[in-house]
Formats: structure tokens, C-alpha cells, sequence
């Protein structure tokens, strides 16, 4: 029974992609038992209809999505999901993209199209393109799923990624991008399991009456010289009477935050706000080392004969190696398109 029978064609690119200079591989994945999504390398994405794959039968797949959207790229997942009214294929698409407006860094960025394309049971059109989400980030993710029920997706990467606005101009959004990597840092934030300090360089001949800071459970308010300098909801809730400001002897702001949750690691100080920059705390980053350091051996295999021998490095899978930067895993809401766990 693990004899490989004579292999059949069951499908073939209706296009001649010969003629197309800027393309990449051709990628397929295997959405469920009964259907699969298919890049043909070129910018079309094709959703076909297998029939039940593994019975023997030679059945032809069908196309019943063929659509043309945008530039090249792989689909690195995708899920068949069943409801009562509805069928629907969820498909995550990775481009990489050049950005012509950056003015530092690779000049290039990634781009995670969340896609899906639906097809209500009592109508009789065509499966259309209900959804398209897409997210942005500066590295390749190590991993990107969508989950099985189709609520949230699943990113470990380098580089974090956030949502473009829905119907957000791209060029637009090139602009406000190439704004922010030139702009200095509104402030500065950082955390430890029980508070979050925020440090924000004063403007000149700014004193304590300038300042009018309104703490509520789960916002902030920060006036500096009657101009709004910061206001939105927090990514948690605080203890705003425990919570306090104070000026430093470098004409700084210093504002620590009380966190009503400990020990919950908060991605983003404002919900939204992109003018802050998250300065990582060496001290606890060699706290959580101490802490994993039970889990470690001063001596590099010591005794490498003792019960087993030590493993072949060249047989290591890929998931096997650790990576040698720092990665973070994120789920994104699918309705509210923010992360909700880090």
C-alpha cells in the first residue's frame, strides 16, 4: 500500500508564463481535502476544486477563482471554512514590496495580504473576494498562519507588523512612513512586570505649571504649554491614583505608570500611537535570563557519553535551531484587526 501509482495530470496553467519577466516560483497550498489555492507566480491568485484527493479517482480540478491582484507573490497558508449560509477560503499572501520613499533601511518592506473569497450557498454567482486585510512589517515572518477558525491570525517575527487602515491610500501611506522614520521619537517607553515609565524631552522654558497630566484607568491625557501632547486609550488598564509624574534635573518628563494586570507585557503604550519608541530594559531582560538559567549547564555538553551521544548538528531540522535575533509571536483580532496577545 505504499507503492506510488503512475502519476496524471489533473491541472494545468491556463496562461503561458513565459512572457512574464518580473515572476516568481509558482506556489500551492493545500487548503483542505477538497480544495487548494495556487499562485502562479505572476500576481493571479487561482482557487481550485480537487474533488476528494486519495480515492483513486482521476478527477480534473476545476477553477472556480481566477483573479488578477497586483504584483507577485506566495501564499504561505490558508483555510476552508464551512458555515451555514456560506463557503469561504481564507488565504494569507506574502509579497515583498519596494518602498520608493524611504530614506534609510533596505528600501524594500513585507506585505501579508489576508484574503477571502466567498460564495453564499442560495445564491448561484461565482466565488468573489469578500476580504482583504493587509499588514505591514520590515521582516519575512518565521511563521504566519491563519487560525482554523478563521478569527485571528498567528505572526512570530523579527520585525513586528501592524494593519494599513482600510482604504488607506498607499501612497499615503508611504508619506506618513517615510514621516515617522525621519521624526524623532514623541517619547520614550519602557516596562518592568508592575509599571511603565514614559520619559518625554520638554520644550524649552517649560515649567511645572505647563503641565496638566489626567490619569484615568485606562487612558491619558498629557497637555504640555496648552497643546495637546498625547491623549488615547491605553493597551491595558492602570492604577491612576497610585500613578505619578515628575520633571528631571535633564528638563525631561518622567511618567510612571501603575499596571493593573502585573506581569502582563504590553506591546504598545497607546492603543494606535506610532510616536513613541520602546526602549528595552536591560535589567529585565537579564532578570528573565537568570530566571531560564536552571534550564542551561555552564559546560558545553559535558558528558557526551552519558546515556546518549550528543546530536548531529547536520541532522537538525530547521525547527530545531534557534534564532539568532530576538522574535516576538502576535495574534491579530480578524474583526477588530488589532493584537490582542504578545
Amino acid at each position: 500500500d505504499t507503492a506510488l501509482g503512475k502519476p496524471r495530470e489533473v491541472f494545468r496553467l491556463p496562461t503561458d508564463l513565459t512572457a512574464c519577466d518580473n515572476r516568481l516560483c509558482a506556489s500551492i497550498h493545500f487548503t483542505s481535502s477538497t480544495w487548494v489555492t495556487l499562485s502562479d507566480g505572476t500576481g493571479r491568485l487561482y482557487l481550485i476544486g480537487t474533488g476528494e484527493r486519495g480515492n483513486g479517482a482521476s478527477e480534473k480540478w476545476e477553477i472556480v477563482f481566477n483573479e488578477e491582484l497586483g504584483n507577485p507573490f506566495i501564499i504561505i497558508h490558508s483555510i476552508s471554512l464551512l458555515k451555514a449560509e456560506e463557503h469561504s477560503i481564507a488565504t494569507l499572501l506574502l509579497r515583498i514590496e519596494k518602498e520608493e520613499l524611504a530614506m534609510k533601511g533596505s528600501g524594500f518592506y513585507v506585505s501579508l495580504e489576508w484574503v477571502t473569497i466567498s460564495k453564499k450557498y442560495e445564491d448561484n454567482k461565482k466565488y468573489e473576494m469578500a476580504k482583504c486585510n493587509i499588514l505591514r512589517g520590515k521582516s519575512v515572518p518565521h511563521y504566519a498562519a491563519i487560525e482554523p477558525d478563521g478569527n485571528g491570525l498567528m505572526i512570530v517575527s523579527y520585525k513586528s507588523f501592524t494593519f494599513v487602515q482600510a482604504g488607506q491610500d498607499l501612497e499615503e501611506s508611504k508619506d506618513e512612513n517615510m514621516s515617522e522614520e525621519i521624526k524623532e521619537p514623541l517619547y520614550y517607553w519602557q516596562q518592568t512586570e508592575d509599571d511603565l515609565t514614559v520619559t518625554i524631552q520638554l520644550p524649552e522654558d517649560c515649567t511645572k505649571e505647563d503641565i496638566q497630566i489626567q490619569f484615568l484607568p485606562d487612558s491619558v491625557n498629557i497637555v504640555l504649554k496648552g497643546q495637546r501632547f498625547l491623549e488615547g486609550n491605553l493597551f491595558s488598564s492602570i492604577d491612576h491614583e497610585s500613578s505619578t509624574w515628575i520633571i528631571k534635573e535633564n528638563n525631561s518628563l518622567e511618567i510612571s505608570l501603575m499596571k493593573k494586570n502585573e506581569g502582563m507585557t504590553w506591546p504598545e503604550l497607546v492603543v494606535g500611537d506610532k510616536q513613541g519608541e520602546f526602549i528595552r530594559d536591560s535589567a529585565q531582560c537579564a532578570a528573565i535570563a537568570e530566571r531560564l538559567m536552571h534550564l542551561t549547564s555552564d559546560e558545553l555538553n559535558p558528558n557526551p557519553d552519558k546515556d546518549k551521544p550528543p546530536c548531529n548538528a547536520q541532522e537538525l531540522e530547521e525547527c530545531d535551531i534557534f534564532f539568532e535575533e530576538n522574535f516576538s509571536l502576535c495574534r491579530f483580532d480578524g474583526n477588530t484587526l488589532k493584537t490582542t496577545h504578545v
